[in-house]
């Protein structure tokens, strides 16, 4: 196995060389091979051991184990304790989850100070086997069906092609010592009951049941990875990005006779879950909305738009005084003196500079504001009507700012300046503000 092993480390990480190395070590059968095999090979290696103190005495006495391990072996060593369970407890987790929480965390926090690479895990073929099959029956995409991956981020998990039987048999040739979990012999655990009671018998029906799934799950992998490359190429088609937004074309994307599972593809990794809510977006009105934790997708008329949920204050304003010529948030503006007037886009406006009343004032639009159109001979108009007739979605509402002076509409920004601040014949100061 170590020569197989050695051989799977070069072909598959070739990028190790040189690399600080930690290796997650519970004191169990598996994670012990793991350290034994990297100490067979030229790597930097050090021990990460996190004590959940789930199983009193017994998980203390893993602790010791591997502080011992480690000093007779001289390699270095980091532990840590958690209450586990009072974490669990106050963030509703599972056990099980809030350990893996607290686990990886930890293991992230320790890469950065400690200045190492990577960490290695002890899972294996048959710990690939259990995940696919809890992931099954809980129903899942391709992403579950490929089971836990080889590498993510920092996280590499050099046992997957090995299983639990060729670990055990490695151990008992070398004379490896580890702990015994008492925790793994129980049924409470779903993980476990599929472990001693489904696993079993599966492999009494095919004595290479595990090979013949590991052969399975590649074919799923290859499979996975034509989807991603479809998915990309579809998107390119479909989809427009701007600024923090991404919109969706509908025409386009309703022309695909399989638009739903593109659509799970793109929005799966911003967090969604109300599939179906989703899916009815297409053909709904315009206006409705589907929300994750920080972010939503909006029915734009023909349009899905995605886009993150904003924490700003809308009340909040910000004061431009006079002296100021570069304002850079919460938008970047540009205040200059200019001599003539060059309209070109609606991105700058001209405004007598004697009409102007210091601090102006950068806010988000409010419900009620009225403001007299540029162009339309002193008439007034709510703001919220010249949303409505630019066909502005939701969300480019929301992102609006008003630039006011002495509490006066002097611009909706971007959109349309006001009539009372208007270059005229008398004007002897013109004031350029342009959006940047």
């Amino acid at each position: 196995m170590l020569k197989n092993f050695q051989n799977h480390i070069i072909s598959r990480f070739p990028f190790l060389e040189g690399k600080k190395i930690f290796v997650a070590v519970s004191g169990g059968l598996d994670s012990m091979v793991l350290l034994n095999l990297f100490q067979h090979l030229p790597y930097d290696i050090a021990v990460l051991h996190c004590n959940f103190q789930l199983r009193g005495l017994e998980s203390f006495g893993d602790q010791d184990f591997i502080q011992n391990y480690c000093d007779q072996n001289n390699i270095p060593i980091f532990t840590t304790q958690f209450d586990t369970e009072a974490f669990a407890k106050d963030y509703k987790l599972s056990t099980q989850v809030a350990a893996r929480d607290l686990r990886y965390s930890w293991f992230y926090e320790l890469l950065e100070t400690e200045n190492f690479d990577y960490i290695f895990t002890a899972h294996h073929a048959d710990d690939n086997l259990e995940t696919f099959i809890i992931n099954l029956t809980r129903g899942t995409g391709l992403d579950g069906l490929t089971g836990i991956p080889e590498q993510n981020d920092k996280i590499i998990r050099p046992l997957l092609p090995f299983s639990r039987e060729e670990i055990l048999k490695y151990a008992e040739e070398n004379n490896i010592e580890w702990r015994e979990d008492s925790s793994n012999a129980s049924n409470k655990y779903l993980r476990n009951k599929i472990r001693h009671d489904l696993v079993p018998i599966l492999k009494e029906i095919n004595p290479n049941f595990l090979s013949a799934f590991q052969k399975s799950q590649a074919y799923l992998q290859e499979s996975k990875e034509m989807v991603e490359d479809a998915s990309i190429m579809i998107y390119q088609q479909v989809a427009k990005e701007a600024d923090d937004d991404i919109h969706f074309d509908l025409n386009q994307l309703k022309k695909l006779p399989n638009y739903k599972s593109y659509l799970y593809q793109w929005l799966n990794e911003f967090g969604f879950v109300a599939w179906n809510d989703i899916y009815d977006l297409v053909d709904s009105q315009s206006g409705k909305q589907v929300f994750a934790a920080e972010f939503r997708l909006l029915k734009n008329r023909n349009t899905l738009i995605l886009s993150p949920i904003s924490e700003e204050d809308e009340r909040e304003e910000y004061q431009i005084n006079e002296n100021e010529e570069d304002v850079n948030f919460p938008l970047k503006l540009k205040l200059c003196r200019v001599d003539d007037i060059t309209i070109d886009s609606n991105k700058a406006i001209f405004v007598d500079a004697e009409k102007i009343q210091f601090p102006l004032v950068l806010r988000k639009w409010n419900e009620g504001d009225v403001f007299h159109p540029f162009g339309m001979n002193g008439q007034s108009k709510k703001v919220s009507k010249l949303f409505k007739d630019e066909k502005l979605s939701l969300i480019e509402k929301e992102k609006a700012w008003i630039l006011s002076s002495d509490n006066q509409i002097v611009w909706v920004v971007g959109i349309r300046q006001d009539e009372r601040f208007k270059i005229e014949n008398t004007t002897n100061k013109i004031l350029k503000i342009e959006l940047q």
